[in-house]
């Protein structure tokens, strides 16, 4: 009986534990940035082993902090797939983040918002709103987190990608409330089999719908193909992607690196012959773990140690 009780307590000191670990927030304290009056009809199932999040309308924020933070107090706001149409919150997002705390990195989990005419005065740019408002409150209370605001990074899967580079190379405008004028501007960027570009050869035309509507201009189209907005200015990148990739095609990851190059970005490209798409932190019938090299990227980086 008394072994029975000291289980129970324990699993109990692990839960409360974990929950002490993880804080979800509203990403706005106020007013939604150009958000319209909607009922909130935000859906979370589970449809073959993944957590899918559809008519996010409230964007939030979930810090998981580590036990024991790394000296160079990195923190990563991480943007989970989906095709603008859902968002894969729990293998491209809070898995992840538990990953990164392992190493002793804040890791936070942004569940943006989707594209939504209805709840959008503008469409195109509520998920890089609610992007940037990500990096502005980490920065903003990096004191509270125990946080450096010079090592601030960004990090996408898929769709979730393309929201991270369009973060990640469209810094200098913003499109949220910055009267603190708070560097907008990600310190490195972590690419997971990301859609770059919108273009027709490679783009991925399902997330460029979703975000832009079916006939967008050719000069919208251009402005978030993102291996076409790189600059001196953009931050260290690192990349993931399967050369079997079906859905976006790995020319995404391998034109947004040569542009990195050309503009004498720091960049290292992973590109696996095997693995498909959406494979979140592991691939299948490999031990090799493309995290791990993600973690040496970062530490050659002087990002953590």
């Amino acid at each position: 009986m008394k072994r029975n009780i000291l289980l129970i307590l324990i699993v109990q000191l692990i839960i409360l534990t974990t929950v002490k670990a993880q804080t979800t927030f509203n990403l706005y304290k106020d007013v939604i940035p150009g958000s319209k009056p909607i009922k909130n009809e935000e859906v979370s199932e589970t449809e073959g082993g993944i957590l899918r999040i559809s008519k996010i309308t409230v964007p939030t924020l979930t810090a998981y902090i580590p036990e024991k933070q790394d000296a160079k107090r990195t923190a990563v706001v991480i943007c989970p797939g989906g095709g603008y149409w859902i968002v894969a919150a729990d293998h491209e997002g809070a898995a992840i983040a538990k990953e990164f705390n392992k190493k002793g990195i804040t890791a936070f989990v942004l569940k943006y918002r989707l594209p939504n005419e209805n709840a959008m005065q503008n469409k195109e740019i509520g998920p890089l709103q609610d992007a940037q408002q990500a990096i502005k409150t980490v920065r903003d209370s990096a004191a509270k987190w125990n946080i450096d605001p010079a090592h601030v990074g960004i990090m996408g899967f898929s769709a979730g990608g393309h929201l991270a580079s369009t973060a990640g190379t469209h810094f200098m405008k913003s499109v949220i409330d910055n009267k603190e004028n708070t560097n907008l501007r990600p310190d490195f960027m972590i690419l997971i089999y990301p859609v770059i570009s919108f273009n027709d050869a490679y783009g991925h035309i399902g997330s460029r719908d979703q975000l832009l509507g079916k006939n967008p201009l050719p000069e919208k189209i251009k402005e978030y193909s993102n291996e076409l907005q790189i600059t001196s200015k953009t931050p260290p990148t690192f990349l993931v992607h399967a050369s079997d990739d079906d859905v976006v095609s790995p020319l995404n990851s391998t034109l947004f690196y040569e542009s990195l190059l050309k503009n004498h970005i720091p960049a290292e490209l992973h590109l696996y012959q095997n693995g498909g798409h959406g494979f979140g932190l592991h691939r299948k019938n490999t031990s090799d773990e493309w995290m791990d090299r993600c973690f040496d990227w970062m530490k050659v980086n002087k990002l953590r140690n």
